[in-house]
């Protein structure tokens, strides 16, 4: 593969990164506004336990992410 493709890589994972990051940001307020509304202890659990959920799973793609980006680094200096 070429240079060019490995930069647009790059710049394309760390445009997904910040997208994620916000839609992470964007869930955690989402949970916290149902949390802070729930009538009941056991909706307000569900809720935690559903942001928790949420949150983690948002971690994971970010982690991935940032792996793919290093992969994608790697790569290009073995273009060079």
């Amino acid at each position: 593969m070429s240079k060019e493709y490995y930069k647009k890589q790059i710049i394309d994972l760390r445009a997904d990164l910040l997208k994620e990051k916000e839609a992470k940001k964007k869930d955690n307020e989402y949970y916290a506004k149902l949390i802070k509304s729930a009538s009941s202890p056991s909706s307000k659990a569900s809720y935690r336990k559903s942001k928790i959920d949420k949150a983690a799973s948002h971690e994971r793609n970010i982690e991935s992410i940032k792996r793919r980006i290093e992969s994608a680094k790697e790569s290009l200096k073995r273009c060079k």
